[in-house]
């Protein structure tokens, strides 16, 4: 699996009622629990002070990455993404490769 880094902004559509927002993020969380257990989400972040989230999701590729993972968001629709892939760098220490 390829390794994405995926910036996430999400905006409520004006209008939408307090309840629907709440099914949608109890789902959420459903969710990202289950790509967490499939491999699909490997971290999640939310910067200090801003509603957005950064994380780190794997994919065999972007294309699977946007139609069978983000996709399966339920709040994507109010998503706005920007996707970056990802490869080891040779002086990452958290790497197992051996790099000699």
């Amino acid at each position: 699996m390829r390794e994405f880094l995926v910036e996430i902004t999400t905006s409520v559509p004006e209008g939408t009622s307090r309840d629907e927002v709440d099914q949608r993020r109890a789902a959420e969380a459903v969710r990202a629990r289950e790509l967490a257990s499939t491999g699909n989400l490997a971290r999640l972040w939310r910067p200090v002070g801003e509603l957005r989230s950064i994380g780190v999701w794997r994919a065999e590729d972007e294309d699977e990455l946007h139609e069978k993972v983000l996709g399966t968001l339920p709040l994507r629709p109010w998503m706005t993404l920007a996707v970056t892939a990802l490869e080891p760098h040779p002086n990452d220490p958290g790497s197992t490769r051996d790099t000699r």
